[in-house]
């Protein structure tokens, strides 16, 4: 199989698609089917399966704190609220992209995930 994606990227979409699997009935079949064919290319290890591990967590997370706003009933939260989900979901990012470049560095594989003058380095730059 032909990779078309760093791996980093592959094992974030993957648990994404286990994330989507359990809380939408299993209406994607065919995408986790392809990410878990892709995905046994790849050795397994203690580590990595770790980092799989949290990045689903994180996912599930973010979706938590996520399923309002995306169905449209955000306007029964305060805008504190949305606020504080905002800031959560911005430092679980900011963990979602430690797990998958460690995944990588586990692959050897070249390609990490640099945010740089992004909101998620706000937190370094201002505390």
């Amino acid at each position: 199989m032909t990779r078309f994606f760093p791996v980093l990227e592959l094992i974030d979409r993957l648990c994404i698609a286990r994330v989507k699997w359990e809380r939408t009935n299993h209406s994607n079949k065919e995408e986790l089917d392809w990410y878990e064919n892709a995905w046994q290319q790849f050795p397994s290890s203690p580590e990595l399966d770790y980092h799989i591990e949290e990045l689903t967590k994180i996912h599930n997370g973010i979706w938590d704190l996520e399923w309002q706003l995306k169905s449209g009933v955000e306007q029964q939260l305060s805008l504190d609220e949305i606020g504080r989900r905002a800031i959560n979901i911005r430092n679980l990012n900011n963990q979602r992209i430690e797990h998958k470049n460690a995944a990588a560095k586990l692959l050897d594989d070249p390609v990490r995930e640099v945010k740089q003058d992004h909101l998620s380095d706000l937190d370094k730059k201002f505390l």
